[in-house]
């Protein structure tokens, strides 16, 4: 198999990557060790209006793998200073924001070629620091990024719902 086409494109053509999101939507509500939002619609009109909002910044960019001209994955990352209080991070780093694979495209190298062309870009602009969260559960996701060198630097607690 040959790689699939990987282009960026702009927030007008944002509308295409819905169905890619409500899968990983779904896909995390089956694998998170913890509640995930239930109402699909509700879940894509958040995540779309946070994709507009970091892309008008310009520190934003998506990539979209198509096979035949039809989105089979997608990956956001979005750009912001790195001067952080703990950890030893260059002028800038890179947060991949979403990392989405068509459900019957996965294992396919999809998301590998996704994220060999994030790392291109952000080496085109000079950035070297990556930050990934992962769902908790999604031991698949985990050991993904674990092949490409990430290693956990921190976990995120959460509390849904008042304190007891």
């Amino acid at each position: 198999m040959t790689g699939p086409d990987i282009a960026q494109i702009s927030v007008a053509q944002l509308a295409e990557l819905e169905p890619l999101w409500r899968s990983l939507h779904r896909h995390h509500r089956a694998t998170a060790a913890v509640p995930v939002l239930a109402d699909d619609n509700l879940s894509w009109r958040r995540r779309s209006d946070w994709y507009r909002s970091m892309l008008a910044t310009g520190q934003a960019f998506v990539l979209v793998a198509r096979d035949g001209g039809a989105a089979i994955g997608y990956a956001f990352v979005h750009i912001r200073p790195g001067d952080d209080d703990t950890w030893p991070i260059g002028a800038h780093m890179a947060e991949l924001v979403s990392l989405a694979v068509a459900p019957d495209q996965r294992s396919r190298g999809i998301g590998t070629a996704l994220m060999d062309a994030v790392d291109a870009e952000l080496e085109r602009r000079g950035i070297h620091d990556l930050e990934v969260a992962v769902m908790a559960g999604n031991d698949r996701a985990v050991a993904f990024y674990q092949r490409r060198g990430l290693v956990v630097g921190e976990l995120l607690l959460f509390r849904f719902g008042s304190p007891r």
